[in-house]
């Protein structure tokens, strides 16, 4: 019987090589973020020539790469993203035809994929195997490792700079087809450093977060803003569908201990994480961290189940009403839901009766001439989270507090914390809208 070694090396192959197994109609799909297999997808163009019709899934791409960016490629590629960044946005706006929207929420992202139609091809990222023949698949296991269990062919680059993780990450050499060896630097994503409008929201956040609450934060001004002014908190845990630089700090500060938690007492819940080369080395072997699949870790039935959840998440606008757009700008969709509904939903479910919904934006857009709190949303707006499960709304203003208010009160709260130049017209507004 071979070895896992053995097996390991008889699988070994160039990444021009490996993309030579697309093939024409075939869905292909591509980890998300830090997991972003870079060697094989710079290599998906070469195979245009032959083949006509391939989709290309992924969350969050990280490059502009030549197969969705462009123009030839047409016919032969096209990216089908579960959650837009500034590559496909820029593929979006050049008009090259290349780009479309996968509409989901995070945690049925890759159970609705497959109920659509099997995968034909994977390709992801992991660490070298250990001497068991197990590789780990690192910083996201999201949609990833239910992808790999119904596709067809599942190719793995194996870069040694990724950090080997805990949870579910695990899975043997003999259940992949080829293996990718490419050593480089793993995507980092750097704190952004708060300005002085992230810190009164953060303020104005970390006074609705208390003492043993279970978080769920994400990455940005805003998010690190608060994160830093959560510092004096006690016994803070975490059950997010990100894991951030911010996370660390703040569990190195003492401050994130889940020792109080629900669910998971004792570890930090994630789905993928994303930052700086410290956090990857943080992450090496850091039992305390638990990455799990997106369809258990994000499903708000779970995330209801942890003592005093409060989900942080930010927006584009927001109407009188609390109807939220956060991805997208009329019917330009700019991101995607990602998991702002899946824990949303389920903080405000918690079984405890305690848990929060925060949505954070800042109260005006574009150099201050466009209020963010608006009477209705811009014509087209896909609404990310429905009125019916906001909870409260901060910016830099305050806090408006929406849950199981009626239209009027909710007019009036969110007006209190629009910016002033706008509080006179959006009034008006609200009186001929019949609100007021």
């Amino acid at each position: 019987m071979p070895t896992p070694q053995d097996l390991y090396r008889s699988r070994l192959v160039a990444a021009e090589e490996a993309v030579t197994n697309i093939r024409t109609d075939s869905d292909v799909i591509v980890a998300m973020c830090a997991s972003e297999p870079q060697g094989c997808m710079e290599k998906f163009h070469l195979v245009a020539d032959r083949v006509e019709n391939v989709r290309v899934f992924s969350c969050l791409t990280l490059k502009p790469y030549t197969f969705y960016m462009d123009p030839a490629m047409k016919g032969h590629f096209e990216l089908a993203s579960w959650f837009h960044a500034p590559g496909s946005r820029e593929s979006l706006k050049r008009g090259t035809g290349l780009v479309t929207y996968v509409p989901n929420m995070l945690h049925r992202a890759a159970t609705d994929r497959i109920h659509a139609k099997r995968p034909d091809i994977f390709f992801g990222t992991c660490t070298p195997p250990d001497k068991h023949g197990f590789v780990s698949l690192a910083l996201g296991i999201t949609y990833e490792k239910d992808i790999i269990e119904h596709a067809r062919c599942v190719v793995l680059e194996v870069n040694p700079r990724l950090p080997r993780t805990f949870g579910d990450t695990q899975i043997h050499v003999s259940q992949v087809d080829f293996f990718v060896e490419n050593d480089q630097e793993v995507p980092a994503l750097p704190s952004p450093v708060p300005s002085a409008t992230d810190h009164l929201i953060g303020g104005h956040i970390a006074e609705l977060v208390e003492d043993g609450s279970t978080l769920q934060l994400g990455i940005g001004g805003i998010p690190n803003a608060a994160a830093l002014a959560l510092k004096d908190k006690r016994d803070l845990g975490v059950h997010t569908e990100m894991f951030v630089d911010s996370m660390m700090e703040l569990y190195e500060m003492g401050v994130i201990t889940n020792e109080r938690k629900a669910l998971k007492r004792g570890k930090s819940v994630t789905t993928f994480a994303m930052g700086s080369r410290k956090l990857y080395d943080w992450l090496d072997d850091n039992v305390s961290v638990e990455f799990q699949r997106g369809r258990w870790v994000n499903d708000p039935a779970v995330v209801a189940q942890n003592s005093r959840m409060v989900s942080i998440n930010t927006c584009i606008s927001v109407d009188f009403t609390g109807q939220v757009a956060s991805e997208s700008i009329g019917p330009n969709q700019y991101s995607g839901t990602g998991g702002q509904s899946d824990t949303a939903q389920g903080a405000v479910a918690g079984a405890d009766g305690l848990g929060k919904s925060i949505i954070a934006c800042y109260a005006t857009a574009k150099g201050g001439t466009v209020s963010t709190i608006c009477p209705t949303l811009p014509a087209g707006s896909a609404v990310t989270l429905h009125r019916s499960h906001v909870d409260h709304v901060v910016t830099e203003f305050g806090v408006a507090r929406l849950r199981g208010r009626t239209v009027r009160e909710r007019t009036l709260a969110l007006i209190a914390v629009a910016h002033p130049d706008f509080r006179g017209d959006l009034t008006e507004q609200a009186k001929k809208l019949g609100y007021l």
